[in-house]
């Protein structure tokens, strides 16, 4: 009968009792807890921003691999032995007229043929005053095709690309490399400057200073196909690029054989990329878990500062921990308090530093052009991870303040 009388008369902590203890300790030095929450919003800060802005970043660095990479196909002749036949350019079986047998494929955006024309001879600029200006070189030349400025995604810096009637014609014109022009010293096109290749005279017409599928071009010189087959026997291309759109890498993959070569699709190579879901999960991965691993870095950086704080807030608390212990409260009671305080400075951190993480990659992208992506899980669980922080940062100090005897921190305290 005692003891269920002592059992009734034990002290009870209600909630609402330990919501008040946790604010009167919180806001009983608010610029000591302002600056404890500060490193707790820097670490949750710190986490959202490098989560959205690696995600962000993974997204444009996969964009820009979808965007070169991605969208190209290229067609080769395979090679079949060392016969003559074989070793000549194309061999016969890439035909130069490959916009009109490609284009007509749902998905091909550009294409365009190339090969290199073996011996052509120096490269001679034409003197115009001074017989002692002639500039002589051993250059590179290749033939092309009209299409193949789009499929290469060229970009002309000074007069034009030649088209389907220079081929037509064999006209005897030439763009150069940018490359090619600053070793040649041509820097306009608008006066009509011409080059030697061998013994043939040909006009410069243009100058491309960007081939990104294809960048040995800049340090060559470039020719029509039809005055390269009329004038250095370029029969065929040696490579075929296509351009296509997005997705379609593949299905263009197995219809460009056959329309280039139908009676014989198995005597071309086809070169597509591999699926960039793979490559993009990668990218993802690999910078997710670099900049997650930096937040939680700046995370712990928080935690340590609210487990200090917490810890000399005991010491000093000492006084009053005694007299609550002497007044009935139990060591459950003081560990609760003491965790409740480190609770609310983690959640209000998390919250705050949710916001803070969110503005700083939304002004990231804006400054960038990018389009910002974030999960939308994550504002929702930064306070839980700030309460989850200042749980973890609070436990030492308060068992520390749960263990210590009434009479003893009494003393201490007085």
């Amino acid at each position: 009968m005692a003891a269920t009388a002592l059992q009734r008369t034990k002290p009870r902590l209600r909630i609402i009792d330990l919501l008040d203890e946790c604010l009167a300790g919180v806001f009983a030095r608010p610029a000591r807890a302002a600056l404890t929450t500060l490193g707790t919003v820097l670490g949750i800060a710190s986490l959202v921003a490098t989560l959205g802005i690696s995600r962000t970043a993974g997204s444009q660095i996969v964009d820009r691999f979808n965007e070169l990479s991605a969208t190209q196909v290229i067609v080769q002749p395979r090679s079949s032995g060392n016969t003559d036949a074989n070793r000549r350019l194309g061999g016969g079986t890439l035909p130069w007229n490959v916009e009109d047998r490609l284009l007509s494929l749902n998905g091909v955006v550009a294409a365009g043929a190339m090969a290199e024309v073996r011996n052509p001879g120096t490269i001679k600029t034409v003197p115009l005053n001074d017989p002692r200006s002639i500039r002589e070189r051993t250059l590179p030349v290749f033939a092309a095709s009209p299409g193949l400025l789009d499929a290469s995604r060229g970009r002309i810096a000074a007069g034009r690309w030649f088209d389907a009637g220079h081929v037509e014609r064999e006209d005897r014109v030439v763009v150069l490399g940018a490359e090619v022009a600053a070793e040649l010293g041509v820097g306009r096109v608008d006066n009509l400057p011409g080059i030697f290749i061998g013994e043939y005279l040909f006009t410069i017409i243009g100058i491309v200073d960007e081939m990104p599928r294809q960048r040995g071009l800049l340090g060559a010189v470039i020719i029509p196909s039809g005055a390269g087959n009329e004038r250095f026997e370029v029969t065929g291309p040696t490579q075929v690029v296509i351009e296509t759109d997005l997705g379609a890498t593949q299905l263009i993959a197995e219809q460009a054989a056959i329309a280039l070569n139908p009676n014989a699709p198995e005597s071309l190579s086809v070169t597509a990329p591999a699926d960039p879901k793979a490559a993009k999960q990668q990218v993802e991965s690999d910078v997710n878990t670099l900049f997650l691993l930096l937040g939680l870095v700046s995370l712990i950086v928080g935690a340590i500062g609210i487990a200090n704080v917490t810890l000399v807030t005991v010491m000093e608390r000492t006084g009053e921990i005694g007299l609550r212990r002497a007044l009935g409260a139990t060591r459950r009671h003081i560990a609760l308090q003491f965790l409740a305080e480190s609770m609310s400075m983690g959640i209000v951190g998390g919250i705050v530093g949710a916001s803070v993480g969110i503005l700083i990659v939304v002004s990231v992208a804006a400054s960038r052009q990018w389009t910002p992506v974030l999960d939308l899980w994550l504002p929702f669980v930064a306070p839980l991870v700030g309460a989850g922080v200042g749980l973890l940062a609070g436990l030492y100090p308060s068992l520390r303040a749960a263990r210590m005897e009434p009479v003893d921190a009494l003393r201490a305290g007085t």
